[in-house]
């Protein structure tokens, strides 16, 4: 059985598991390696169960803890081959741990099949991924300011997808963050807003999904009721039933959501 966790997910930290019970995959690290190792604890594994991490650019809000993390564990690391050069300007000592692709490209890890697709973002090589095992199939879309046509793809056929749902425009708009970064934000190399979220939410949905995880909302321009108000209007757009059809989650900024199957 495929199940997926987040342990942290918002503008200030993302970390997400996912596992079939014998595989247990990791993907970001964007909290303290404390904080990892307390949420894979609660799960019921160790760190050191862990089979790789996946890491999908090199923001501090998705590698904060990968260091120290990885003084403590074996795992092998898997981004983008311009991702991995990022992380090492930092890291120097993390350089034999890479394993680098392209975007597109698929791989396996142990038993997991895992895929991977282009975002627009404003780093290095921004990617998702999905995972599965053969039966069940788990997509992680975020940090992008556009949906890519090599997202669709990625998405398509997921029964959960965990996806972008970062900001509010009006929050935005008049919130107290400088011009120049309300810019970065909602532009092409920025994030989704929630009504851009909930479009790629009922796209997935369209292609099979009954899961929709809302994730990475800003703490500052969002709020989780406006974000699943996006999502269930673009869901019910498709004659869909939110709660019925599809299953809504906001998942929390800060804390663990527990196991869910994918």
């Amino acid at each position: 059985m495929l199940r997926a966790a987040t342990l942290a997910s918002g503008s200030s930290g993302n970390c997400a598991v996912v596992s079939d019970g014998r595989v247990h995959i990791l993907i970001d690290a964007g909290i303290s390696a404390r904080r990892i190792t307390q949420g894979l604890r609660a799960l019921g594994m160790e760190p050191r169960h862990l089979a790789g991490i996946l890491i999908t650019h090199e923001h501090a809000d998705h590698v904060n803890g990968l260091e120290v993390l990885c003084k403590q564990i074996s795992a092998p690391l898997y981004t983008a081959e311009p991702t991995a050069y990022a992380l090492c300007g930092k890291w120097g000592a993390l350089t034999e741990r890479f394993r680098v692709f392209e975007p597109g490209q698929r791989f396996a890890i142990q038993g997991l099949e895992i895929g991977t697709f282009a975002n627009s973002h404003d780093c290095a090589c921004p990617v998702g991924y999905s995972i599965t095992d053969g039966k069940r199939k788990l997509a992680l879309c975020t940090d992008t300011g556009v949906v890519t046509a090599e997202a669709r793809e990625g998405v398509r056929g997921a029964h959960t997808l965990i996806g972008e749902f970062s900001y509010d425009p009006e929050m935005l708009r008049t919130g107290p963050y400088p011009f120049y970064l309300k810019e970065r934000i909602w532009g092409d190399r920025g994030h989704l807003s929630n009504e851009m979220g909930g479009e790629l939410a009922a796209w997935a949905a369209e292609q099979g999904a009954t899961r929709i995880v809302l994730a990475h909302l800003s703490q500052e321009n969002n709020r989780p009721s406006l974000a699943l108000s996006a999502a269930d209007k673009a869901l019910s757009g498709l004659g869909l039933r939110p709660g019925k059809d599809v299953e809504l989650v906001a998942a929390p900024r800060s804390e663990a959501t527990g196991w869910f199957e994918v």
